[in-house]
């Protein structure tokens, strides 16, 4: 029986892939200087087909500044999984330039797949191989040599070294998420990419595996995430781009994303049970949400929350209780999305 070897060609004296020299590591001597932008994008198009019908990516121009976790958000069929298989070397673009760390896919291939790891929406994980075996194994096919590789460290970062000798098989299903992750690190990529990583994860399983993220980005790689869970990337992203049928729609640091909407609504409780809107509260944005519960909607850029209040006093109303509430990532992807949000983005 042929036994089945993780060492690399340079571990037995021979030369990498092809005697291609292996690219350097961040971190390792030698190394160039990290850039400014993890990923550059310039005019990537991807038309599939023929090329007559729309797109899959329209002129796409994007930078994911370095140490930033990044939210690409979009409906189903949007583009997302096209622009992340370009950056894995999965598709071939129609037209424009990607650049992962510095390094132009086109230029050096082999380098820029090196500077990303990729951890895909389908658990491909060998249930025979403990999480050891495969970190192990995963390292061998980036080229690491042994003494640089990080199993143990991978594992306790992710929180399985109780398993590491466990057949994968026997692990639950947040366990093998994070060995996805811990398998995308095992050559120490400065940027890494998560699609849709925690679907169909219940509640404790999310909040784990994001502690994981916050961890690993905290210690310096930039994350790209694509999630249908609006709330996670409001929560975790530092900025956000959204992608409707192939074009960009926006691209910004999520504050200001959450503030174009400008819209709040503001709920008061009244100790008196008033059942219309007062003459004083006429000129307002404003409804009868049940008896003594009035809600106004206002604008934040044109109207101050003290003028509410003090429209509401002098309408001889008492106060009892109050409460805002401010547009969130749902509000602002369902307006943005869509064809008259296209049309809009078009020059």
């Amino acid at each position: 029986m042929t036994s089945l070897s993780t060492e690399t060609p340079r571990e037995r004296g021979e030369d990498g892939p092809r005697g291609g020299r292996e690219p350097a590591r961040r971190g390792a001597p030698g190394a160039a200087e990290e850039p400014e932008a993890a990923i550059r994008l310039a005019g990537l198009a991807k038309t599939y087909g023929t090329g007559k019908g729309r797109p899959a990516l329209d002129t796409v121009d994007l930078v994911i500044p370095r140490g930033s976790l990044f939210g690409l958000l979009g409906p189903n069929g949007a583009g997302k999984s096209t622009l992340i298989n370009i950056l894995a070397g999965l598709v071939l673009k129609s037209a424009g330039k990607a650049v992962i760390w510095g390094i132009d896919i086109d230029e050096a291939p082999r380098q820029a797949r090196a500077a990303i790891g990729i951890v895909p929406q389908e658990l491909n994980i060998d249930p025979f191989f403990t999480p050891r075996e495969l970190l192990d194994l995963h390292a061998g096919f980036y080229g690491v040599p042994r003494r640089e590789r990080r199993t143990d460290e991978l594992l306790a970062t992710l929180g399985l070294t109780d398993k590491a000798t466990a057949p994968a098989r026997t692990l639950s299903g947040g366990m093998r998420r994070r060995l996805m992750v811990a398998k995308a690190m095992v050559h120490a990529p400065p940027v890494l990419v998560l699609d849709e990583p925690t679907a169909g994860f219940d509640v404790e399983l999310r909040l784990q595996l994001w502690a994981h993220v916050r961890e690993l980005n905290a210690r310096g790689t930039t994350v790209l995430l694509t999630t249908h869970y609006l709330e996670e990337a409001e929560e975790l992203c530092d900025r956000i781009a959204i992608i409707d049928r192939g074009r960009l729609v926006v691209a910004e640091r999520t504050e200001v994303l959450l503030r174009r909407l400008d819209d709040k609504s503001l709920t008061i409780a009244t100790a008196e049970h008033v059942t219309s809107v007062p003459a004083a509260l006429a000129g307002f944005r404003v409804e009868i949400a049940a008896p003594g519960r009035l809600v106004f909607r206002y604008r934040p850029s044109r109207t101050r929350l003290a003028e509410l209040l003090d429209a509401v006093r002098a309408s001889g109303l008492t106060i009892v209780d109050l409460s805002t509430t401010e547009a969130d990532l749902q509000d602002v992807f369902l307006r943005l999305t869509g064809s008259a949000a296209i049309a809009r983005a078009r020059p």
